[in-house]
């Protein structure tokens, strides 16, 4: 689920904050030059350039950089954090607000992200609200798992769970036994929807689709039982926990990037925010990004502008770009909203969604002042949306009037990010990691056993910069 300044400046991001920041008060790190020439020598140490500083740059500059790399990232914006970045807004009333550029929740499998947070000093009990993985509606339907060790919470949470019959649930079980007798593995070119179609029409709509457009951002029509079932063998089976949900607290900038370039500046690297990288050429020993020599380029910027880069180079990368091309992306719109006595039963609940985007388009609402905003700040997210217009905020208001009871909610701000991810097709062929020798691509959406999520971005930036060394 889901999120101007001058050219050519040089910069770093400030000490990283064990304690998270609240949401309501965004103070930007303290910018300090960075002495040295852009991509000079630097003795015997490889230098290495990442292009983005989203969630898959930030890992692969701090894994550079413990490895021993001399680091400098080049990021477009003057926020880090790329599809999962904080953005500043304002209440009705005018009070500033810190929202993100789309709802975003992680989960207790997603270890390296974990890790990586952990390393950069950022503590993720503190900025990260943890919760046995809970898909209730506002009527109570729904379930939650126990905090039992796996599998042992999904069989109980499939057993008491609301608003299903005794052959809803023991026709669930047969089918997850048939799914880990099987290795968690399907034919390539099924899809959610095939895989499942002897579910009934209850749990396909109370937990086989929510989970599906929330993990792949893809329809269960459409989207990929291989990659599904990946995804529900290390959440549901793998280990104990790996199921849990959890919330942020914190912007998403604060959760991980502004930590992470932190951490990587604070150990020599070169942080350069607001200056976008124009061209990345081959030269002699190396790769110049605009003219700048480094032994090693990551490019850890979104698809279309990987691609730009690419044909910049000069070099012949058509299966690379062919791949890239290929990709269809699916938007996720989210809505905030605000109204003074709002607050839901629990953090996060699931809404009856209508299809396609009818009078109740959000699948998801979330409560912002349950997770360190102001009370009343609700989040409603539509996952795989197809439209962009005022029509689909008033609708989903008019949703959470009818499915919440709660009258007045005013519109704070609606965030589309249009190619919010990669669409988890049957089959589909996504991009190499390594593009060239020297010339690595990072991000949710290069070769990876995950959907679009901020695990796989993490993992594919530890993988490139790993590859880098080489």
């Amino acid at each position: 689920m889901w999120f101007a300044a001058p050219r050519g400046g040089r910069c770093a991001c400030g000490p990283a904050k064990p304690v998270p920041r609240p949401l309501l008060v965004y103070t930007p790190p303290r910018a300090a030059p960075v002495s040295g020439a852009l991509g000079g020598t630097t003795g015997s140490k490889v230098r290495v350039a990442v292009i983005g500083a989203g969630w898959a740059g930030c890992a692969a500059a701090v894994e550079a950089t413990r490895l021993g790399q001399q680091v400098t990232v080049f990021e477009a914006t003057r926020i880090a954090g790329g599809r999962a970045r904080r953005i500043e807004s304002q209440l009705p009333d005018g009070t500033p607000l810190v929202l993100d550029n789309g709802q975003h929740i992680l989960i207790g499998a997603y270890s390296e992200t974990l890790r990586l947070m952990a390393d950069v000093g950022m503590n993720a009990a503190a900025s990260l609200l943890r919760q046995p993985l809970t898909l209730r509606f506002p009527d109570g339907a729904g379930l939650t798992f126990p905090r039992l060790p796996a599998p042992l919470d999904a069989l109980a949470g499939i057993v008491t769970a609301q608003g299903w019959t005794w052959p809803d649930k023991l026709g669930l079980l047969r089918a997850a036994l048939g799914w880990q007798l099987a290795g968690f593995q399907c034919a390539q070119e099924l899809t959610v929807a095939q895989l499942c179609r002897g579910l009934s029409p209850a749990v396909m709509a109370t937990l086989i689709e929510p989970l599906c457009v929330s993990a792949l951002n893809t329809p269960a029509d459409r989207a990929s039982a291989q990659v599904y079932l990946r995804v529900l063998r290390d959440a549901l089976f793998a280990q104990s926990g790996g199921s849990n949900l959890l919330l942020p607290r914190v912007d998403l900038s604060a959760l991980l990037p502004d930590a992470a370039l932190a951490w990587v500046a604070q150990r020599g690297g070169e942080v350069c925010l607001g200056r976008r990288a124009q061209s990345v050429v081959p030269a002699a020993n190396g790769w110049r990004v605009d003219g700048a020599l480094f032994d090693r380029v990551i490019l850890a910027c979104p698809p279309a502008e990987a691609a730009r880069l690419l044909e910049s180079c000069g070099l012949p990368c058509v299966s690379w770009l062919a791949h890239t091309r290929a990709l269809q992306f699916e938007a996720i719109t989210t809505v905030y909203a605000f109204s003074p006595g709002a607050r839901l039963a629990q953090p996060m609940l699931t809404l009856r969604a209508s299809a396609p985007e009818g009078d109740a388009p959000a699948q998801f609402v979330f409560d912002r002042g349950q997770l360190g905003g102001p009370a009343g700040l609700l989040a409603f997210v539509v996952s795989a949306s197809s439209v962009d217009n005022a029509a689909l905020t008033q609708r989903i208001l008019g949703q959470g009037e009818r499915q919440l009871g709660q009258a007045g909610l005013q519109a704070v701000q609606t965030v589309v990010e249009k190619r919010a991810t990669f669409a988890c097709l049957p089959g589909l062929q996504r991009p190499a990691i390594q593009v060239r020798p020297g010339l690595l691509a990072c991000g949710d959406y290069v070769e990876g056993p995950y959907p679009a999520t901020l695990e796989g971005a993490v993992r594919s930036g530890l993988q490139a910069a790993q590859l880098a060394t080489k």
